[in-house]
């Protein structure tokens, strides 16, 4: 008589994964290459461990991108490419044949039915001058509600590492020396900064790093870094300092100044 197999062994649940998105807009492995080398070579371990969905949304519909080679780079950065996204046929067959998931593109959005516009009513004799609108009208608080903030209240350690996905990231304690803060919007540090702080972490070059008390040894945004000798950086050593990119000619430039907080 044949065995009921236990199903005990293994059970499947649903699950929720965040992944980061690596969106090609070439579909040359080698400039892909040299590209990540270029904004993640001098940070190891910045993105480390982060599972990778491949885009290529913003390719020819008939491009087929050397999926091999680009998983390769990604994984010199310590990136796991899992799936690959809008892909054509011939690339979501070599997808598979690495043992990557194969997503459709995103849908588009469901365009809002036409309204017939209606009758304007007269207005009364007199009317009164209309109020300007409320700071917290349903469109506001949607708005607002939609633009979370991550709050740390304590201090990081030397290894540790916080990623504000999607958001701003406040710190209300000491980031140590060797600890590590990324968030993809602003990053607001209201104690002694001593490791490293990189904002616009998915490519936001609007995004901003504040301290109350500059000691960094890193800061980055939107992949443009400049790192500090303790010795090297007196006049803003100890004080309050706002980090930001600068336009210069051809290219974006990485400004620390002080902050006046008084």
């Amino acid at each position: 008589m044949a065995r009921k197999p236990d199903t005990s062994a293994i059970e499947l649940k649903s699950a929720t994964l965040e992944a980061m998105r690596a969106v090609l807009r070439s579909d040359d492995s080698t400039a892909i290459a040299a590209a990540l080398d270029a904004r993640l070579g001098s940070m190891p371990g910045f993105f480390s461990g982060e599972p990778v969905v491949i885009d290529c949304s913003e390719l020819p519909a008939d491009a087929r991108p050397d999926l091999p080679a680009i998983r390769d780079a990604l994984g010199r950065h310590a990136l796991t490419a899992i799936a690959v996204q809008a892909a054509c046929d011939a690339a979501a067959d070599d997808a598979r044949a690495l043992g990557m998931a194969v997503l459709a593109a995103d849908s588009a959005p469901r365009a809002a039915p036409e309204r017939e516009p209606e009758p304007t009513p007269e207005p009364p004799a007199a009317v009164a001058p209309p109020e300007p609108a409320a700071a917290n009208t349903p469109a506001a608080v949607a708005h607002e509600a939609s633009r979370r903030t991550e709050i740390i209240d304590k201090p990081l350690r030397s290894g540790q590492r916080i990623y504000a996905r999607g958001c701003d990231l406040v710190v209300l304690a000491m980031v140590s020396a060797g600890a590590e803060v990324i968030a993809d919007g602003n990053i607001h540090i209201y104690a002694p900064l001593r490791g490293r702080a990189l904002a616009g972490a998915s490519g936001d070059t609007q995004a901003r790093i504040f301290t109350t008390c500059f000691e960094a040894e890193l800061v980055s945004i939107a992949g443009v870094y400049k790192t500090f000798e303790h010795t090297a950086s007196g006049e803003l050593l100890r004080r309050p300092a706002h980090v930001r990119l600068e336009d210069h000619s051809d290219k974006q430039v990485l400004t620390v100044a002080a902050l006046a907080t008084t």
